[in-house]
């Protein structure tokens, strides 16, 4: 067995404004979720475009990648590569999981778990501990994974990593360039068939999540191959807010031409614009919990969503109620999902690394 030199398995330092936007844009799927529970209507829905955070996170991740494992993958090897993430990622898979499941068994608002057999539950939940596609369940809407539906983006994740490992890192970036075109056309012509690019999550849509991992990936891998990083002092107060109004503009029938205009052009400049500002030190804290927490709070949020909404069915809160509901019930979630980072996430990534150093 290969020795792993220090060098090799450090971590590289953080862009901490793109931790602080990623925060952001894990909030605006929070609440695009709470807020597509209440307003079935997407035109009536102030966050309609929350699910874009989606692609933003797909493009900051093959920026991330690539900066952290573009000189180093060689001599660490795929194995290891896979290791890395695996120790990263997929703690908060199982624990989505296994609230995602505790949810559906004993939500106090409703469900209907009866229905179904315990090998049912049994199978929908080892799919999602080990993501693998299982739309089966007809009350949770089809999703890929049933008790954790935004588990969804972590499959195409995995799937943009393997590639990375075996393929991606070792093509010259004009390569990289020529399926980064071949993949915006793939991504305009779901926005056009669909009339928009929400798709990927379910089995009905599930080949739509693979242009919007191919480009967004590529495209983030770009703006670190080809250094497109734009100095600026915008900042991070600034950005966050630029990243807000692609998630907040209208739901139209125009869909179909402006949300791909935004993941092709504006989620990359968007990165190539935070890894390149001047961080002001009074939002120094901010980005760092705001990174932090953001994919803790990604992964374990939906269980409680589905609680809302069998509440919210059967309860029918007015709006003023829901003006209060939905703000606390997001800040609960933040906590929670502090909780489970400190109690239950950095542990284990820290006991799992310890023991990949000393193997």
């Amino acid at each position: 067995m290969s020795t792993l030199s220090p060098e090799t398995l450090k971590t590289k330092q953080h862009f901490e404004i793109l931790d602080g936007m990623r925060g952001v844009g894990a909030m605006a799927v929070v609440a695009f979720h709470f807020m597509e529970m209440v307003y079935t209507d997407y035109s009536q829905n102030f966050i309609a475009h929350g699910f874009l955070a989606v692609d933003f996170f797909f493009c900051l991740s093959g920026f991330v990648i690539g900066y952290a494992y573009d000189n180093r993958i060689a001599t660490m090897g795929v194995w290891e590569f896979f290791k890395s993430r695996l120790i990263r990622l997929h703690p908060l898979v199982i624990s989505g999981s296994i609230l995602g499941l505790l949810a559906f068994l004993f939500d106090p608002f409703g469900g209907h778990p009866e229905l179904y057999s315990p090998r049912e539950i049994a199978l929908v939940f080892l799919s999602s501990v080990l993501l693998i596609p299982y739309p089966v369940v007809t009350d949770r809407a089809f999703n890929l994974f049933s008790f954790n539906a935004p588990a969804w983006s972590l499959f195409w994740e995995y799937v943009a990593n393997i590639f990375y490992a075996f393929i991606l890192y070792k093509l010259h970036r004009k390569w990289l360039l020529l399926l980064a075109v071949f993949s915006a056309v793939g991504l305009c012509f779901v926005a056009y068939l669909s009339g928009n690019i929400m798709g990927g999550w379910g089995g009905s849509t599930f080949w739509d999540g693979s242009v919007r991992i191919a480009y967004s990936f590529i495209a983030g891998l770009l703006v670190y191959r080809y250094n497109l990083i734009i100095k600026n002092k915008i900042g991070f107060a600034g950005l966050a807010v630029l990243l807000l109004l692609a998630f907040i503009m209208p739901f139209t029938t125009w869909n179909w031409l402006t949300e791909p205009l935004v993941v092709l052009f504006y989620f990359p400049l968007l990165i190539a614009l935070g890894a390149g500002s001047v961080l002001s030190p009074v939002f120094k804290k901010i980005c760092i919990f705001s990174g932090n927490i953001s994919y803790p709070l990604y992964m374990t949020h939906y269980a409680a969503l589905w609680m809302f909404l069998n509440y919210y069915t059967a309860n029918k809160p007015t709006t003023s109620e829901l003006f209060y509901i939905i703000p606390v019930s997001m800040l609960l979630l933040v906590g929670f999902a502090w909780v489970v980072m400190v109690v239950y996430d950095m542990p284990v990534r820290k006991y799992l690394t310890a023991k990949r150093k000393q193997a």
